[in-house]
């Protein structure tokens, strides 16, 4: 039913579940209040206010707007995508022919930006099966459209990323989603200390492939997307903190052009079952 809706008219639904949720779930309030105020993107308490609000509405529509992307036709998806920037660095790289790592955080609709890409050629992304295991089938069929390969986050997956890259394929991964226990590093993001994956960087020290990162933007009264990409001009670095560290800058600098839009209420700092908490304090607790 929620696919055949407008997308503006799913949107505004979705806006208003998003305060509902925001009122209704304490928790889920504090963390997305929590990570805000730690991002110390706000500059004054005004700013503050008027960010959160859009944030509670964007993060509803970003689950009101999951039936439209999953379950549309191509074409339908592919009309509403109003502009796309930065589409010839991406071009470029894959005229390099080794392969695209393609990296969006949690910002935007992310859900719609892969399926844009498998509409244009092969890509295999990295995908965290569900704990609700009925909803598993739901989401293989809503992102295995046209191109698309999904690869489960384990060494089968690892295997099937190295492959895709050897045969020149692009890979898109959600760079900000907490990797397991020694699949990462604690690294700074947005000030405070993240578990950040090392996969990344081990996948482009094995083959050279050039690093992409993009969103998917929500234009002004829900009037379809931009995409936005760009390439990471240096190769990450072969140390894996600093490669995290730059990564993570990356995705900070995507979300400051679009801070509302960022699922501020992910649970990104939490620490994984069997990892080590962080050794050092956040820059945020540091400084009061």
């Amino acid at each position: 039913m929620f696919a055949r809706v407008p997308l503006p008219v799913a949107h505004a639904i979705g806006a208003a579940l998003g305060w509902m949720a925001y009122w209704l779930a304490p928790r889920y309030r504090q963390r997305l209040r929590e990570n805000l105020v730690g991002s110390a993107i706000a500059a004054n308490p005004h700013a503050f206010r008027q960010l959160l609000q859009k944030s509670v509405a964007e993060s509803g529509k970003t689950i009101l707007e999951l039936p439209f992307v999953w379950l549309r036709s191509t074409a339908d998806l592919l009309g509403a995508v109003q502009a796309v920037d930065g589409w010839d660095a991406v071009a470029a790289a894959r005229a390099e022919r080794k392969g695209m790592i393609m990296l969006t955080p949690h910002l935007g609709c992310f859900e719609l930006i892969g399926r844009y890409l498998a509409a244009q050629f092969p890509i295999t992304v990295l995908y965290r099966p569900p704990k609700l295991s009925w909803l598993d089938p739901i989401l293989r069929a809503g992102r295995q459209w046209d191109h698309a390969k999904l690869a489960t986050t384990d060494v089968r997956g690892v295997r099937a990323l190295l492959k895709a890259l050897k045969r020149g394929d692009a890979l898109g991964i959600l760079p900000d989603q907490a990797p397991g226990a020694g699949e990462g590093v604690w690294a700074d993001f947005f000030q405070r200390p993240a578990y950040t994956m090392t996969l990344i960087q081990r996948l482009q020290l094995r083959t050279g492939a050039p690093v992409i990162v993009m969103y998917a933007e929500r234009l002004e009264k829900d009037n379809g997307f931009k995409l936005h990409f760009r390439r990471i001009s240096r190769p990450l670095s072969a140390d894996d903190l600093i490669a995290a560290r730059e990564i993570n800058a990356a995705m900070e600098q995507l979300i400051r052009e679009c801070p509302s839009q960022y699922l501020w209420s992910y649970n990104r700092y939490k620490i994984p079952s069997g990892a080590q908490k962080p050794a050092f304090p956040s820059a945020t607790s540091a400084n009061g």
